[in-house]
C-alpha cells in the first residue's frame, strides 16, 4: 500500500464527520431561528409590559354594613378583597403551591419537562390541548395575555414568565395569583373564597379548608361543594391536595388524615342580612361617589358602616307593609270590590260604560271592571270596563301584597266580580293576551315611605322607600318630592313664635278672608270657629289661622326658617305655603321636624358612620349642628304639637301611651297623606301616596292612611319611650291661661275653662281674663258663630276630629 493511500480518510469516518458538522450547523441554525423567534415575539411593541403587573389595581368589592357591622349590601364589578402577601397564612400558600406548582419556589418561571411533555402530546394529537403552566405562567396568562391556546400566545407566555420572574419576587407573584384567581360563584381571590365558602378570615382557615380552596382552582364551577352534585368530586380533590402537602413536607400525615376523614363543611349564607335594606346601598354608593368619584368605585374595596339600625329598619318595613295592606283591604285593591250575579253582568257593564270616557280608558288611570271569564290554566281574566274588554294576566306567585295568602287565580276571582284595573302606559311585546285583544293589569294600591332619625345626632336609623325590596331605582324616602299639606304648619308657628309677636296662647280669628281673589277654606267648607288660640288652631289644623299668621310675619320668614331647619327643596314664598303648597321629600321633612326635638339644633341627616378605605385615613366628619331656634321656642312649638295628639287630628296615637308631638297632613284632593311624630329619642316621618299622584280616595288622609303606620312602628320600637320625658329649657315658664281669651285665668275660674300653657319666659300675657260673672268680650264672637255648633270639629284641613 502506498503512503498516499494510507493518508486518505476512510469513507465511514468522513460520513460521520459530515453528519456531525451538519448537526452542529442545524443546531446552530435552530438556535438562531429560536432566538430570532423569541426576539421577534419579545420585541413586539404590543407585548404587555411587566410593570403593569407591579401596578396592580384589582377590582374589589365594597361592602355596606349596618351600625353593628352586619353586611347589608355590596358594590362590585368583581367580588374580590385584596390581601397583601404578609396577610396570607403560610398554610394557605403551601396548599396552593402543592396543588398547582410544586416546584414554584425552585424554578425560574417555567416547567421545561412539563412543556416538552405537553408539546409532544399537542404534536401527536394535532391540537393544543395541554399547556403545563406554572403559577408564574398563570399570572402572565391572567394579567397580560388572552386565554387562547395558540403557539404564538404560548411563546409570548414563556417570554413574559421569564421577565416576570426577573422583575418580581416569588412572594409578589404569589400575591398576584392568590388575589386574582377565580373560585366560582362570582368570587375572586382567596379572601372572598374563604368568606363565601366558610364565613372565615384567612387566618381562621384550617388545613382541610385551605386544601379545598386550593383544589377549586382547577375547575371552580365543577368542583364547588356549594353544588350538591359536586360534593364527592370536591372531596376527592381536597384529598389529593392534602396528600400533595404531605408529600412536599408541608403537612404531617396525621393532620392530613384528620381532614380527609372529616366532611367538608361550608356555610349556607355568609351574609344573612344582605339585601334587607336596599335603600341604604344606594345611599352609601352616592356617598362614595361624592367622596372618591365614580371612576374609583370598581377598585375602591371600601367598607362603609352606616347609621342603620336593622331592628328599627325591620320594624319600619313591617309597619309600612301592614299599613298599605290595610289600605288595600279598605279600598279593595287586589281583590273584588263587589260581586254581581251572572245574569246582572251585562247591566253592570252598561253602568260602567256610562262612566267611561267616549274615547276609552286613558293609559295610567284606574277603572272598575267586571270579570266576564276566568282562565286558571292561562292565568288570565277577561274583564269589561264598559263595552271595552281586555285581559288581565294574574301571576299567583307575584307580590305578597296582591296575593298575601298565595291563592290560585280560580279561588281569588269569579265571573261577576268587580275589580280595580289599570291601563298600562305601554304594552310589552311579550305580554300579548290569549283571550282578548287588549291588556290591563290589576290596579296596585299606593306606596309609602318611612324615615326614622335620632334627633340628638341627626343619624338616620331607618329608611324605607316603598313596599317592595326593589326600591333602589326609586327610593321614595329620599327621591320623591310631594306636597306636605298641613304638616308644614308647625314651621309657620315656629317662625311666628321666634318673631316674638305670637305665643301659643295668641288669639287669631278663624274667619273667611280673601287674599288677591283667593278665598281659602277649612277642611269642611264654610265651617269657621271665630277667635281661637294658636295651640288649638294647630291641634285642629285650621287653615285660615295659619294663613293669617303667615300673612302677618311674611312667607319669606317662614321659607328661611324651614330651610335652616333642614328643608332643602325649593319652597314658594306665597301664602299657600301655610297649607303646604311646596314639595319636599319625606327625609328632609322628617329631618327638619327633628330640629324641634333637638332643642332647635338642626342636625343634617347623617347616614354614614365611617368609611374604611386602604390608604385613606380621613374619615368623613359628621356635619356640625346649627342652632336655628332657641331651645325655648323649639320646646313651645313641640309642646303645641302634643295637642295634635291629645286633642286634635292625631288622637289615635294616644293609644301608644308615650309623649308624642306630631302633625298630620293631607295635600289637595288627598294625593298625599303624612304623619310626623316626635318622641324624646325618635323623629319619625310617614308618607303615603300614589307614584303617579292620583288621589288616595275619599276619606283618606294623614290621620287615616299615614298615622296607623306610625302607631304600628312605635308599638315595635317605642317601649323605652313610654318612660321618656322631654327636657324643659330653663327659659320656659308655665302659666294658667283662660281658654277663651288666651289671657291669664281669673281667680276662681272653672277648671274646664283654663289650662296650663307654656311660654318663652317674658312673653306671658299680662292681663287677666274677665271673671266668670262678667261678660267676656269673646262672647260676642261666640254668639256670632254659635249657629254652626256641632260642625266645628270638622273644620280641619286634613282629618276629622278623633
Amino acid at each position: 500500500m502506498t503512503k498516499s493511500a494510507k493518508a486518505r480518510p476512510r469513507p465511514i469516518l468522513r460520513a460521520i464527520k459530515w453528519v456531525l458538522l451538519a448537526g452542529l450547523v442545524a443546531a446552530a441554525l435552530g438556535a438562531v431561528c429560536a432566538a430570532a423567534v423569541l426576539w421577534h415575539f419579545g420585541s413586539d411593541p404590543d407585548l404587555p409590559r411587566i410593570r403593569t403587573v407591579g401596578d396592580y389595581q384589582p377590582k374589589q368589592v365594597t361592602r355596606i354594613t349596618d351600625r353593628d357591622g352586619a353586611v347589608i349590601g355590596e358594590l362590585y364589578v368583581e367580588r374580590r378583597t385584596y390581601a397583601p402577601y404578609d396577610q396570607i397564612p403560610e398554610l394557605l400558600v403551601h396548599a396552593f403551591v402543592a396543588a398547582e406548582d410544586a416546584e414554584f419556589f425552585e424554578h425560574a418561571g417555567l416547567d421545561y419537562l412539563g412543556m416538552l411533555r405537553a408539546a409532544f402530546i399537542n404534536l401527536k394529537t394535532g391540537e393544543t390541548r395541554q399547556g403545563a403552566s406554572t403559577i408564574t405562567q398563570q399570572v402572565v396568562k391572567t394579567f397580560l395575555l388572552s386565554a387562547e391556546r395558540t403557539y404564538r400566545r404560548k411563546l409570548q407566555e414563556i417570554i413574559l414568565a421569564r421577565r416576570l420572574e426577573q422583575a418580581l419576587s416569588k412572594e409578589d407573584i404569589l400575591a398576584l395569583y392568590l388575589n386574582q384567581i377565580y373560585f366560582g360563584h362570582g368570587r375572586y381571590g382567596v379572601v372572598e373564597a374563604a368568606r363565601y365558602y366558610f364565613g372565615k378570615n384567612l387566618d381562621e382557615l384550617h388545613a382541610g379548608e385551605a386544601a379545598m380552596l386550593a383544589g377549586l382552582v382547577q375547575s371552580p364551577e365543577n368542583i364547588s361543594p356549594k353544588k350538591v352534585a359536586n360534593r364527592e368530586r370536591a372531596k376527592r380533590r381536597q384529598q389529593y391536595v392534602l396528600e400533595q402537602m404531605v408529600h412536599r413536607g408541608y403537612l404531617d400525615e396525621a393532620e392530613a388524615r384528620k381532614w380527609v376523614n372529616e366532611p367538608i363543611r361550608i356555610i349556607e349564607d355568609p351574609f344573612p342580612a344582605m339585601g334587607t335594606a336596599p335603600e341604604w346601598v344606594g345611599i352609601a354608593r352616592n356617598a362614595l361617589v361624592e367622596r372618591y368619584g365614580e371612576d374609583r368605585l370598581p377598585t375602591l374595596g371600601a367598607r362603609v358602616r352606616t347609621t342603620l339600625d336593622r331592628d328599627i329598619q325591620a320594624a319600619a318595613v313591617e309597619a309600612l307593609r301592614a299599613g298599605l295592606d290595610d289600605f288595600d283591604r279598605r279600598r279593595n285593591y287586589g281583590h273584588p270590590v263587589r260581586s254581581v250575579k251572572p245574569d246582572k253582568i251585562d247591566l253592570e257593564v252598561a253602568k260602567l260604560a256610562r262612566r267611561l270616557r267616549k274615547r276609552g280608558p286613558m293609559p295610567g288611570e284606574q277603572y272598575l271592571a267586571v270579570i266576564r271569564e276566568v282562565h286558571p290554566d292561562d292565568g288570565e281574566l277577561v274583564v269589561d270596563l264598559g263595552d271595552w274588554q281586555a285581559a288581565v294576566a294574574v301571576d299567583d306567585e307575584a307580590s305578597p301584597r296582591t296575593n298575601p295568602n298565595g291563592k290560585p287565580i280560580g279561588e281569588r276571582f269569579s265571573p261577576g266580580d268587580v275589580i280595580r284595573v289599570q291601563v298600562p302606559r305601554a304594552t310589552k311585546s311579550d305580554s300579548r293576551p290569549k283571550h282578548a285583544q287588549r291588556v290591563v293589569s290589576l290596579a296596585r294600591g299606593p306606596q309609602a315611605a318611612v324615615v326614622v332619625c335620632d334627633p340628638a345626632t341627626g343619624e338616620v336609623l331607618a329608611l324605607v322607600g316603598g313596599y317592595d325590596l326593589d326600591v333602589a331605582d326609586f327610593d321614595r324616602a329620599t327621591q320623591a318630592r310631594r306636597q306636605p299639606g298641613s304638616t308644614f304648619k308647625p314651621f309657620v308657628y315656629a317662625a311666628a313664635l321666634a318673631s316674638g309677636r305670637y305665643t301659643a296662647a295668641s288669639i287669631v280669628n278663624d274667619a273667611p278672608e280673601v287674599y288677591n281673589l283667593w278665598k281659602p277654606q277649612n277642611y269642611k267648607k264654610g265651617a269657621f270657629e271665630g277667635p281661637v288660640r294658636l295651640r288649638y288652631a294647630l291641634a285642629k289644623s285650621i287653615n285660615t289661622v295659619s294663613i293669617r299668621v303667615l300673612s302677618d310675619i311674611g312667607p319669606e320668614t317662614v321659607v328661611d326658617l324651614a330651610r335652616r331647619m333642614g328643608i332643602q327643596s325649593e319652597l314658594p314664598a306665597q301664602l299657600s305655603l301655610a297649607l303646604g303648597s311646596g314639595e319636599v321629600s319625606p327625609l328632609e321633612l322628617t329631618s327638619a321636624f327633628a330640629t324641634l326635638a333637638a332643642g332647635g339644633a338642626a342636625n343634617p341627616p347623617r347616614f354614614i358612620q365611617d368609611i374604611d378605605v386602604a390608604g385613606d385615613d380621613d374619615a368623613p366628619a359628621a356635619p356640625p349642628a346649627e342652632q336655628v331656634l332657641t331651645p325655648e321656642v323649639a320646646y313651645v312649638v313641640l309642646d303645641m304639637m302634643t295637642s295634635v295628639i291629645n286633642e286634635g287630628t292625631g288622637g289615635a296615637a294616644r293609644s301608644l301611651n308615650m309623649p308624642i308631638a306630631g302633625k298630620t297632613g293631607t295635600s289637595n284632593d288627598a294625593r298625599d297623606a303624612w304623619f310626623i311624630g316626635l318622641t324624646p329619642h325618635y323623629a319619625v316621618g310617614v308618607w303615603v301616596g300614589f307614584d303617579d299622584n292620583q288621589p288616595l280616595g275619599r276619606g283618606e288622609g294623614g290621620g287615616k292612611s299615614a298615622l296607623p303606620i306610625y302607631i304600628e312602628l312605635m308599638k315595635r320600637i317605642g317601649a323605652g319611650e313610654r318612660s321618656a320625658r322631654w327636657t324643659v329649657p330653663e327659659g320656659v315658664s308655665q302659666v294658667l291661661i283662660d281658654k277663651a281669651t288666651g289671657l291669664l285665668a281669673s281667680e276662681g275660674a272653672p277648671a274646664d275653662s283654663a289650662y296650663t300653657e307654656v311660654f318663652v319666659a317674658g312673653t306671658e300675657p299680662r292681663e287677666y281674663a274677665p271673671a266668670p260673672d262678667q261678660a267676656a268680650a269673646s262672647s260676642v264672637f261666640t254668639d256670632e258663630y254659635e249657629d254652626e255648633a256641632g260642625v266645628f270639629d270638622d273644620a280641619y284641613d286634613d282629618d276629622d276630629s278623633p
